[in-house]
């Protein structure tokens, strides 16, 4: 392991000789920059702009300006006279659960490793108490011109060291979020859920820089004379949300297989039509209540409206002749018993 730094992690009144190793490497693809007429690869030359004469690197050296403007030089000497603890050290000051740290504020890691065979106990000793403990360390170092704080943990047989960015680098995330109200429904929240079950676990030892992949091939297409590879095309401009995600859904689940979904007891596509459906047929049978309802309020209308009209057409001449018709028919009455008892 090459070493990025040397010295020693304090742990208390232990005193470990330490040395630290980057725990990343990057197959990030990088290009030249060449003079388009003749391939020729562009330089770029450090120059005084006093005079524009081009410098060395042993007639450059370093300063810090001031808010004025002012340059003072700063030496190698310098910084390493500065009054630190943390220049050669890598003091622990506190604890932190290892689970309670922000991703946020996660930055560079590295190895940490003994840098003598006489550092391998207390190494395993102050691993193996984080491990039991669950804990990480907080400390600060120095390291290239710059104070680091730093996490250090347990991690299978080694420790970490992972640089944290200070609290006050940390941008707030309000200017990040939606603007204004904005509206989820439920049928929305469970087709989304399908799509994150459907989708399933995700294996990060299965990913790969497919870019840095296709740069390769598309050189060596070129350096032997072959067709190149065509380019993937785009996906469709997704317009409807509901119907990406239920799109979505089937996708996922036509690649793991129907049987999958179904196992695992999660809603699929038809299932989350069908309350659709219903709901459509609830709206219909209430608009059709709501127009049998109103046609016989109208019947019944119609009825006492007839009704009305009927007693209206009623007049004072008919109803004297019915009551002349009805005393008639008493005083007929009144005589046929008279003559009854008569007899």
């Amino acid at each position: 392991m090459r070493s990025v730094w040397t010295g020693n992690l304090a742990f208390g009144l232990v005193s470990i000789p330490v040395k630290l190793g980057s725990a990343v490497s990057s197959h990030k693809i990088s290009f030249r920059q060449v003079h388009l007429a003749d391939q020729g690869r562009v330089r770029y030359q450090k120059t005084c702009e006093l005079d524009e004469e081009v410098l060395t690197a042993a007639e450059i050296s370093r300063a810090y300006e001031t808010p004025d403007e002012q340059l003072v030089e700063v030496t190698d000497e310098d910084l390493k006279a500065l009054p630190l603890p943390t220049a050669k050290t890598i003091e622990v000051s506190g604890f932190l659960d290892a689970a309670a740290i922000d991703s946020m504020q996660l930055d560079t890691p590295y190895f940490l490793a003994p840098a003598t065979p006489a550092a391998n106990k207390p190494y395993v000793l102050m691993r193996e108490a984080l491990a039991r403990a669950g804990k990480a360390a907080v400390g600060k170092f120095a390291m290239r011109n710059s104070e680091h704080l730093a996490l250090v943990r347990a991690r299978d047989d080694v420790l970490m060291l992972q640089t944290l960015r200070w609290p006050d680098e940390l941008n707030s995330p309000a200017e990040a979020a939606p603007k204004g109200r904005v509206s989820i429904s439920d049928s929305e929240l469970q087709l989304a859920d399908t799509l994150i079950s459907a989708l399933g676990e995700a294996d990060l030892s299965a990913y790969h820089d497919e870019y840095a992949e296709a740069v390769e091939a598309l050189v060596t297409a070129k350096m032997e004379g072959t067709e190149l590879p065509a380019a993937s095309e785009g996906g469709a401009k997704v317009v409807d949300l509901m119907s990406a995600l239920r799109a979505s859904v089937e996708q996922a689940q036509g690649d793991r297989g129907s049987g999958s979904a179904a196992s695992s007891g999660d809603a699929t596509v038809t299932e989350l039509k069908a309350p659709r459906r219903t709901a459509a047929k609830k709206t219909a049978a209430k608009t059709a209540a709501k127009k049998t309802a109103g046609a016989k309020e109208s019947a019944s209308g119609a009825r006492k409206t007839t009704a009305k009209k009927t007693a209206a057409k009623g007049t004072p001449k008919s109803a004297a002749k019915t009551a002349t018709k009805t005393a008639a028919k008493k005083t007929t009455a009144k005589k046929a018993a008279a003559k009854r008892r008569a007899g």
